[in-house]
């Protein structure tokens, strides 16, 4: 059974366990991270030294960061469907994954940890909010644009494990409570991933 180490209220673990449901893989979870276990005990400083979540044992196989892991699950299982094997295609779901852990990334971290976490330094930094805001949306305004000409899904027709960062990514965006703009796309989008159990479960389920 594949072990987890990782607070189920991580956006990078509950890619994780969004994955593990798709591709039903049995899994049992520990709590690190914050608000638990820090990931500077030795004990999981065994299992991996980079201290970060998620990090996955199976069968005595260790991997961490999470798209890789989701990438793993999806060939251990022999998803073609979700990470297709032609080159082309692939490399356009990874550039979904690139960019949900990069340029997405850089905008919504201050607002998420300032707004929702409420954590020092950042809830105290109006001006980081601001910015974070203004630059989360201009990615976001941007992946509202791409839907306008292709989807129901990041790579097209098919759901894919692109979806899986991107899709947690909008959930925050939906959850968390400033102004925003109208993204129409964006929020059929939101609704669509609605309809996949997993989503409900580990996504759209009330936590950003």
């Amino acid at each position: 059974m594949l072990r987890i180490y990782g607070r189920s209220n991580s956006i990078n673990v509950r890619k994780v366990l969004w994955m593990c449901d798709e591709v039903d893989e049995p899994f049992s979870r520990e709590d690190w991270g914050r608000g638990y276990r820090s990931t500077d005990d030795e004990t999981f400083r065994r299992v991996s030294d980079f201290g970060v979540v998620p990090v996955v044992d199976d069968g005595g196989f260790i991997l961490r960061e999470s798209n890789t892991i989701v990438r793993y699950l999806a060939s251990k299982h022999g998803r073609l469907d979700l990470y297709a094997p032609d080159i082309k295609a692939r490399a356009r779901i990874e550039q979904w994954m690139d960019w949900a852990a990069t340029d997405a990334y850089v905008g919504f971290r201050p607002v998420f940890l300032g707004l929702q976490v409420k954590m020092a330094p950042y809830k105290d930094d109006a001006e980081g909010i601001r910015a974070g805001i203004l630059e989360w949306t201009r990615q976001m305004q941007r992946l509202e644009t791409h839907f306008e000409g292709n989807g129901p899904f990041v790579t097209g027709a098919a759901f894919s494990v692109g979806d899986i960062p991107v899709g947690l990514i909008v959930n925050r965006w939906f959850a968390i409570p400033f102004e925003k703009p109208n993204l129409p796309r964006v929020a059929q989008y939101y609704d669509r991933l609605a309809e996949r159990p997993a989503y409900r479960t580990h996504g759209r389920n009330g936590t950003p």
